[in-house]
């Protein structure tokens, strides 16, 4: 499935594999995520990540609308990512992220603020469609891809006050980190994409207040 090839190119793009794959803890009709986490499922936007707390043990899962998948199967972003896919290839990769760093971190006794966890996952986001992009254009590099994800941004009117913000700043944060690799190693006479990876490897591994300042540096 699609969500499988994105689990494994981020994997790939921080070399940081997990071992538990996506798809056996994916949800994709809101039934099953009303059993799951009661009537906030109501609410819930075509993307979830899912926790549910046991007292001994904590679940974890991804709710992604059947929707969003059988479109990305009609029109796949790993073939070809554009405008007529981008908005549901960010909806899924960011489930992906979520899932993806939650389970590194699990696996690492690290704990995740859900600020952290929305910064990490819009840097994804960007990183990963540039990647993809360059390769499917032949190298060309998208420069029109940080004003579209990161300043044509809308968010649902439901969120309250508090998510509000805290998606606000992961935003801003992620935009400002991502142009400042941009300009230094992509988009210079010389481009080092090597050195950008490795910029993007060393932001993953850190935490919160780490992710932070690095991102306003």
């Amino acid at each position: 499935m699609i969500l499988g090839r994105m689990q494994s190119m981020l994997a790939r793009l921080y070399d940081a594999p997990v071992a538990h794959d996506v798809e056996d803890y994916l949800v994709t009709d809101r039934a099953t995520l009303h059993a799951l986490i009661g009537p906030q499922a109501d609410a819930a936007s075509d993307e979830q990540v899912i926790v549910v707390d046991e007292g001994s043990e904590v679940r974890v899962g991804l709710f992604l609308d059947q929707q969003v998948i059988d479109r990305l199967d009609r029109h796949d972003p790993t073939t070809r990512l554009d405008d007529g896919n981008l908005a549901d290839y960010c909806t899924a990769l960011e489930g992906v992220s979520h899932f993806h760093y939650l389970a590194w971190s699990v696996a690492r006794d690290r704990e995740v603020s859900l600020l952290e966890l929305e910064l990490q996952a819009d840097v994804d986001k960007y990183a990963s469609a540039l990647t993809l992009m360059t390769q499917q254009r032949g190298g060309s590099f998208p420069g029109a891809l940080h004003e579209q994800l990161f300043h044509r941004v809308s968010y649902l009117p439901q969120l309250g006050e508090e998510s509000r913000r805290r998606y606000e700043e992961a935003n801003r944060h992620a935009a400002r980190f991502c142009r400042s690799l941009e300009e230094k190693f992509l988009r210079r006479r010389r481009s080092r994409p090597e050195a950008w990876i490795g910029e993007l490897r060393r932001f993953f591994r850190c935490g919160h207040q780490e992710k932070v300042r690095q991102a306003i540096a």
